[in-house]
């Protein structure tokens, strides 16, 4: 992970919305930064983009990260 680029400065978010959000951003980045070759992901697209099992995965790895960040807003309470 080479990248320099900081774009988390924070897990607080105004909104559970900013938050899903935030989670989504959070698995997007975690893809790039294991594949690193945006035209590997590119054609790899097609492949999850039908596949059921490997789109309740990626679900499923987003509500991993929006309980990261609900809980880092104490819950937006």
């Amino acid at each position: 992970m080479e990248n320099k680029e900081i774009w988390l400065e924070s897990l607080i978010t105004a909104t559970p919305q900013e938050g899903r959000e935030l989670a989504v951003k959070m698995a997007r980045k975690s893809v790039a930064a294991i594949q690193t070759d945006p035209e590997v992901r590119k054609k790899l697209r097609n492949d999850y983009a039908a596949d059921t099992a490997q789109l309740i995965a990626s679900a499923q790895v987003i509500a991993l990260e929006f309980q990261t960040v609900a809980r880092a807003n104490n819950y937006w309470k």
